[in-house]
């Protein structure tokens, strides 16, 4: 008979060496680890420590060499191009080995980093694969963000070379990421040997205008077109790597604009991504798995590329939009034409789905009886959209509440080990490995059913961060210091009498938009260097289609004389050149005054409130409470 979801929980919380060791069956390896945890140095833990094996054989070769190598691994889907491409397991390892053997000739070993500023195109999953066959760490960018973003990360993992391509293509422009790359190589004090750029049609910008850029800038980077450097190359074969040497590094924003470099490790990585394969998603080895995210982001990285190539599963790919490519059924076909077991996708493109299509017609217009489950996660679901999902597709909905730093679910259902009762505004309960905890603000675990911190007791589980790039001091101070003994995940939320989790909101102020984690406090230093602007706040207020949106307030330096009108077409240009148009920064009130505590602290969660129409209470440590009063009707919701 199989375990139960407790009693498969309680064995990984009160034997948690045996429970991972027994998980890591799941991986080939070259040497097999024969300790699961090493704590030598904690609060900073590793798993596997004596392990060795090479991700991208895990998540292709051995594929190919199990007879399967005729099977698709990836279903490429792009209506902005109008490309539809099947690539088998085979293709798959001839394109990866061939473009690891280029990045090996250009002098790329084991542990230099590989910077990938890529769109949601079959070169970004190659790219990542081939860093990891080689031994090499990547760090992708998300291509929305602005040359001055991706300098901070060119300087903070010091890449040897980069990958990239012309641009990315959106349903009514094209973003051209070649001056982009040139720029930032401008910007950035490290430099760079070697840019890789895949050509593609339809853009303004070619190599030779970005070599020629970068060449009168006095820069040594050499730009190498794709396609050349894989010509006639010897593949390169799979590096032997420690269990727990990096594979890569994803920058998430901190709440002071500075980004933070999550380091996810090799072993326990495949390990707990294999894991939750089949335990929460309930996929296996040839069954189809939509996400719908970018590669850029962390379920990208972990549900578009690693989980389901591990598994041996299909993994759909798709360069487009939930709603405009052509219309609110664009997810519908696709789960139509892959034969999708389950789609995995954010709440954001749901709430798009469902303005443009209120009763879900065009889900009725294509067959989705391949699928069995939808997965939401990037932000809460809310219960309307929960709702409506579930009343549409007739299918399970479930939410599933994780973080960048933790590289899987933390809370979620576990269709695959056993499905459980779905409650609205929950992602279900703690994933096997992760023992969440509620802590009032003394670290005191708290009583069903009582909001608090929500908090992790260490260690956490395989496929967690055990670190921050070239920063383990960060990376305690940031998480490991609020709370003695655990991680803190800077929500706050509650458990109830079933141990289910609830989060109800972010307790720093790192705003949600359409998924993405965004630094409030990087847009106010942009907003801040404004030569009218003598301070500034800004919050996220609650969105019906995004979750949240950034809103900021300015005041102007005495004798300023600008209209609202002037200032915010400023500052939104301002924030787009150096953030990124993934902002969406779009609203600027100026006010008198912001409300302040005693101590100079803007009350940002107070005006948050406000904005939202929520109930508050004026912080006894106000400053001023006039201030308040002054802007209480431009905060009120319109």
């Amino acid at each position: 008979m199989a375990p139960t979801y407790r009693e498969t929980f309680d064995r990984s919380i009160n034997q948690p060496e045996d429970f991972w060791l027994e998980a890591a069956r799941g991986i080939d390896w070259v040497t097999a680890p024969t300790v699961a945890l090493d704590d030598s140095r904690a609060p900073i833990y590793r798993w596997f420590p004596d392990g060795e094996l090479n991700t991208c054989f895990n998540a292709v070769d051995r594929h190919v060499e199990a007879g399967r190598g005729d099977q698709a691994a990836i279903r490429y889907d792009s209506p902005v191009t109008e490309t539809q491409v099947e690539i088998t397991y085979a293709e798959l390892q001839e394109r990866v080995g061939t473009f690891a053997g280029a990045l090996a000739a250009h002098g790329v070993s084991r542990g230099d980093r590989v910077l990938l500023y890529l769109p949601m195109v079959p070169d970004a999953i190659v790219a990542m694969l081939a860093c990891a066959r080689i031994g090499a760490v990547h760090s992708v960018v998300f291509g929305g963000f602005a040359p001055h973003e991706l300098a901070t990360r060119i300087d903070d993992c010091t890449p040897t070379a980069i990958v990239t391509t012309s641009g990315g293509v959106e349903p009514r422009r094209r973003i051209e990421y070649l001056p982009a790359v040139a720029e930032a190589l401008a910007l950035a004090e490290h430099p760079v040997e070697t840019v890789f750029a895949r050509e593609r049609e339809g853009f303004e910008t070619h190599l030779a205008d970005a070599q020629e850029r970068t060449s009168a800038q006095g820069l040594g980077t050499v730009w190498v077109d794709w396609d050349e450097a894989t010509a006639g190359v010897e593949p390169a074969g799979c590096a032997t790597v420690r269990a727990t040497d990096p594979l890569y590094i994803l920058y998430t924003s901190g709440t002071t604009g500075a980004p933070k470099g999550v380091v996810r490790d090799n072993g326990s990585h495949a390990v707990a991504l294999r894991w939750s394969m089949e335990n929460i998603y309930d996929v296996g080895p040839g069954e189809v798995m939509f996400t719908a995210s970018d590669v850029g982001w962390v379920v990208g990285h972990s549900y578009i590329v690693y989980a389901p190539l591990l598994t041996g599963a299909t993994t759909v790919l798709y360069e487009g939009k939930p709603v405009g490519t052509p219309d609110a059924g664009a997810f519908w076909r696709v789960v139509e034409s892959s034969g999708a077991k389950v789609l995995f996708t954010a709440p954001t493109a749901l709430r798009a789905i469902r303005k443009s299509d209120p009763d879900g017609g065009l889900s009725r217009e294509y067959d989705l009886s391949s699928l069995e489950t939808l997965f939401v996660a990037g932000e809460r679901l809310d219960p309307e959209t929960f709702r409506w999902a579930g009343d549409v597709l007739g299918i399970p909905v479930a939410d599933n509440w994780w973080q960048t730093e933790t590289g899987w679910p933390i809370a979620a259902n576990p269709r695959g080990l056993e499905p459980l009762e779905i409650k609205s505004g929950s992602p279900s309960v703690p994933v096997p490995g992760y023992d969440v905890v509620v802590l009032d603000p003394a670290g005191v675990p708290v009583d069903a059913g009582v909001e608090g911190n929500i908090a992790l007791r260490l260690p956490m589980p395989p496929g967690t961060l055990p670190t921050l790039w070239g920063n383990d001091e960060r990376f305690i101070s940031s998480y490991l210091s609020a709370f003695d003994g655990y991680y803190a995940t800077g929500d706050s939320g509650y458990l109830d009498e079933d141990g289910y989790v609830y989060v109800m909101g972010r307790t720093d102020d790192v705003i949600n938009v359409s998924g993405h984690r965004l630094s409030t406090g990087a847009m106010e230093q942009v907003l801040a260097a404004h030569p009218v602007v003598a301070e500034c706040a800004v919050i996220g207020v609650a969105d019906d289609l995004k979750g949240q949106r950034p809103s900021g307030y300015v005041v102007l330096k005495e004798g300023a004389e600008v209209t609202e009108e002037t200032l915010t077409g400023d500052l939104v240009d301002m924030v787009r050149s150096k953030i990124g148009a993934v902002a969406d920064f779009k609203e600027v009130r100026i006010v008198d005054g912001l409300p302040k505590t005693r101590s100079g602290k803007i009350l940002r969660k107070t005006m948050r409130q406000m904005a939202d129409g929520e109930d508050y209470k004026v912080p006894s440590t106000i400053e001023d409470p006039a201030v308040l009063d002054g802007i209480r009707e431009i905060l009120q919701p319109r």
